[in-house]
C-alpha cells in the first residue's frame, strides 16, 4: 500500500487517512505472516463495506486474521463461538422483564459491533443463521417486532471449516451472496513457518490504527475512486461469460456484478491508486465471484470446481490493453 492516496485524491481523511490504513495494514501483517496478498484483500473488503468469509482448515489463521483485523480497525468488537445449540436471541438479543418496574428493557446481543469475528460459523443451524442474515443484510436486528439498527460501519468476518468436518451445515446460497468475499489462508512457507515455530504463542491484538470514523471516510474516499469504462466492460465480460458458458450451472447475479465493481473501487483505494484497472478485477474476481457460482465437475457442484472455472474465463477472456 501506499501513503500517496490522500495527496492523490485531495481528501481530508480522519485519523491520519491513507498513512493510518498503512499502519494498519501493517499490524495486521505482524499477525499473520506472509500473507500480504490475504491482508490486502481484507482490507479490502473492510474499505467495500463488504462481510468476509474465511474457509480454510483448523490452524491455518482464520481467527488471527479476523480478530488482528478487527483490532486495528477500532470501535467495537464482539466474538460470537458459533455452536449446534446457539439460539437466534444469543446473537439479537433479548427484551428481559424488569422486577418492580412492570416494563422491558432490551439487553443487546453481540451483532451490536462495528465489527463481529462469527467463528465456525457453519457449526450453527439455520435457524440461528436466518437471524444473522438480516444484521448483514439489512444492518439491522428485529427483536419481538421492534426493528434495531446495527452500529455503523458494520462489518461481519466469519470463519468456517470444510464441509466435510464432522457437524458442520451447509450455507445458504443466499446468505454465502452476503460476503463480499471467501478468501482461503493456505499454508504459510516453510521459512514463515520456522519464524512462526520461534515466536511466542502469545495472541497480541495490534492497537487501533483507525476510528469508525475513519473508517466510514476511507468508505467513501473508495466509492469516489474512478472506474474507467474499459475496466467495466472487462468486468461485465467475465459477468455475463459465467451465464452462459457450460462450465458453469449457475452464473453470477447482478449483486454479483455489483459487489466486484465495488470491490474493484476499493481494492483500487488500498493499492493507492485513484482509478481501476483491469487487473484489479483480475485480482478479485476469484474471491468475490467463486462463492456466488454454481459450477460442473467430475463428482457434482464444489466451491473448488468454481474457483477453477471462473480462473478459466480469466484464462480465456483477455483483459483490454
Amino acid at each position: 500500500m501506499s501513503s500517496k492516496v490522500e495527496g492523490d485524491s485531495g481528501l481530508r481523511l480522519v485519523g491520519g487517512g491513507a498513512d493510518a490504513l498503512f499502519r494498519m495494514g501493517d499490524a495486521v501483517r505482524a499477525l499473520l505472516r506472509g500473507k500480504a496478498e490475504v491482508v490486502e484483500l481484507a482490507l479490502t473488503a473492510v474499505l467495500a463495506g463488504g462481510h468476509l468469509l474465511l474457509q480454510d482448515v483448523p490452524g491455518v489463521g482464520k481467527t488471527t486474521l479476523a480478530a488482528a483485523l478487527a483490532g486495528a480497525v477500532g470501535g467495537s468488537f464482539s466474538r460470537i463461538q458459533f455452536t449446534s445449540d446457539l439460539l437466534p436471541a444469543d446473537l439479537t438479543g433479548v427484551n428481559v422483564l424488569e422486577p418492580g418496574e412492570g416494563s422491558f428493557t432490551f439487553r443487546p446481543g453481540p451483532l451490536f459491533a462495528n465489527v463481529v469475528l462469527a467463528d465456525e460459523i457453519n457449526r450453527t443451524t439455520p435457524k440461528t443463521q436466518s437471524a444473522l442474515f438480516e444484521a448483514m443484510e439489512e444492518r439491522q436486528v428485529s427483536v419481538d417486532g421492534t426493528t434495531r439498527p446495527l452500529p455503523s460501519p458494520f462489518l461481519v468476518v466469519a470463519t468456517q471449516n470444510p464441509f466435510d468436518a464432522h457437524g458442520t451445515f451447509h450455507l445458504p446460497d443466499s446468505q454465502l451472496d452476503r460476503f463480499l468475499m471467501r478468501l482461503s489462508i493456505g499454508y504459510p512457507d516453510r521459512s514463515t513457518e520456522r519464524e512462526i515455530l520461534r515466536c511466542s504463542p502469545t495472541r497480541r491484538l495490534p492497537d487501533a490504527a483507525l476510528s469508525p470514523e475513519g473508517v466510514r471516510e476511507l468508505m467513501g474516499a473508495a466509492m469516489g475512486v474512478d472506474v474507467p469504462e474499459l475496466v467495466e466492460e472487462y468486468l461485465l465480460d467475465l459477468v455475463r461469460a459465467t451465464r452462459s458458458d457450460p462450465r458453469f450451472v449457475r452464473g453470477v447475479s447482478t449483486r454479483g456484478a455489483q459487489c466486484l465493481h465495488r470491490a474493484v473501487r476499493a481494492y483500487a483505494l488500498v493499492k493507492g491508486r485513484r482509478y481501476a484497472t483491469p487487473e484489479d478485477v483480475r485480482a478479485l474476481a476469484g474471491p468475490v465471484l467463486a462463492h456466488r457460482v454454481l459450477a460442473r465437475s467430475g463428482h457434482g457442484p464444489t466451491s473448488d470446481a468454481s474457483t477453477t472455472a471462473i480462473q478459466g474465463l480469466l484464462d480465456e477472456i483477455p483483459p483490454p490493453l
